[in-house]
């Protein structure tokens, strides 16, 4: 097995799983499973959340109804149905985990969107779509879990319409990250590495791509993970009686300590970019 089929098949069958499945739905506030813009600690993690969305959707040229977007690694759909409420653009939510599929599907027909939402089964190193098909490629939080990020950008590359804008975020590494602060990140979450934005940037650079903006945004990792560590802990109970494990419990409140260790020390970072297809 390759590299980069170990990494799909590993988040695959971590995403599909029945703790992280309740988990992720439970504690991230029922839509949106990325990192949130937090702008007072009392907020929830799905005011938040949402709040992310907004800003990287402002990144983008107007947003109509003639827009097509795909959104790789979409999760339970949070983004794809705001957007499609929002500005009545079509979506495509293509998703590897069949479990995340289903309850975005079941989402989407309870809130009337489903018309405007494609739930799609497959991995971002290979989309199974032609060639410029799609006006924006948007991602949030997913691209760390490939196992060749530069494969990603290429294919999202290839998708896109000439003129057209990949728009994402991912948790990263700093260029001098040390390894103690980013080794227990990676055993979790089964990778060999991180990415880093000069390497974002520079890949979309030689693929072709314009880079427009990175915006930096570390704190929002460190806020993100430590309020959703805080409400792990105030939930913990609720999820026990759901049927989540004490195992994962006690596991996903040490990795988030290590995401917020990390990013209070400067070795993990968080931001959102925004790149355009050459014409």
């Amino acid at each position: 097995m390759t590299k980069d089929n170990t990494a799909v098949n590993t988040a695959r069958e971590y995403y599909n799983s029945f703790d992280a499945d309740t988990f992720y739905y439970t504690v991230w506030g029922g839509e949106d499973l990325h990192v949130g813009t937090f702008r007072k600690p009392e907020e929830d993690i799905f005011t938040a959340s949402r709040r992310t969305v907004k800003n990287l959707a402002s990144l983008a040229k107007p947003i109509t109804e003639k827009t097509k977007v795909l959104d790789m690694g979409s999760g339970i759909g949070g983004s794809a149905r705001y957007l499609a409420k929002t500005h009545g653009c079509r979506v495509t939510a293509f998703n590897l985990s069949e479990v995340e599929n289903d309850r975005n599907k079941k989402m989407n027909k309870e809130q009337s969107l489903d018309h405007l939402i494609d739930v799609k089964e497959g991995n971002f190193e290979n989309i199974n779509f032609d060639d410029e098909t799609f006006d924006i490629v948007w991602s949030q939080d997913a691209i760390l879990h490939s196992g060749n990020r530069e494969k990603v950008l290429a294919e999202a590359l290839r998708v896109l319409k000439k003129g057209g804008e990949m728009i994402f975020t991912d948790p990263m590494q700093t260029e001098d990250c040390y390894e103690e602060y980013l080794d227990p990140i990676l055993q979790r979450i089964l990778l060999e590495s991180l990415a880093t934005p000069e390497f974002y940037c520079k890949t979309a650079e030689q693929l072709g791509m314009k880079v427009h903006r990175y915006v930096n945004q570390p704190q929002c990792l460190v806020n993100h993970y430590a309020k959703v560590l805080e409400d792990t802990k105030t939930k913990e109970d609720e999820l026990i009686k759901q049927g989540v494990s004490k195992t994962y419990i006690q596991n996903m409140k040490k990795g988030l300590e290590h995401w917020v260790i990390g990013g209070k020390y400067g070795h993990l970072t968080w931001g959102m970019f925004h790149f355009e297809k050459q014409a």
